[in-house]
C-alpha cells in the first residue's frame, strides 16, 4: 500500500500540473488537459502491464502513479458539462476520442514492451 500511495503522491499533482499547462495553451471548453493525461497514462500502463514488471513496480508505477495520473471521473464530468452547455458535438468527440485514443495508447504501450 505504501508503494501505491507513493506513486499516487506523484501522479495526482502531475495530473493537475499537466492539465493546467495544456489547457492554458488551448483555449476553449474542450478538455485537452484531461485527454492528455488519460491517453499518456493509458500508454504507460499498457507498457508496464506488458513488461515483466514485478509487483512492486506495478504497485508504484501502475496502480499508484498511473491510477492517480488518469481520471475517469473528470472525463465523465467534463463530457457531461460540454453536453449541458449545448456543445454536444464536442461532448461526443471527447467521448469517442478519449476512449479510442486511450485504448490505442494502451495497445501501443503493450506493443512497445515487445521490443524492449
Amino acid at each position: 500500500m505504501l508503494l501505491v500511495a507513493a506513486g499516487a503522491a506523484v501522479g495526482a499533482p502531475l495530473r493537475y500540473l499537466v492539465d493546467r499547462a495544456v489547457q492554458a495553451r488551448h483555449g476553449g471548453p474542450f478538455p485537452w488537459g484531461t485527454l492528455t493525461v488519460n491517453v499518456s497514462g493509458s500508454g504507460l500502463l499498457g507498457l508496464l502491464a506488458a513488461l515483466p514488471a514485478g509487483q512492486g513496480l506495478m504497485a508504484l508505477a501502475g496502480f499508484g502513479f498511473c491510477g492517480a495520473l488518469t481520471t475517469y471521473s473528470t472525463f465523465g464530468y467534463e463530457t457531461l458539462r460540454l453536453a449541458e452547455d449545448g456543445i454536444r458535438l464536442q461532448a461526443v468527440l471527447n467521448a469517442v476520442i478519449s476512449i479510442t485514443a486511450g485504448l490505442g495508447a494502451a495497445y501501443c504501450g503493450m506493443a512497445l514492451a515487445e521490443f524492449l
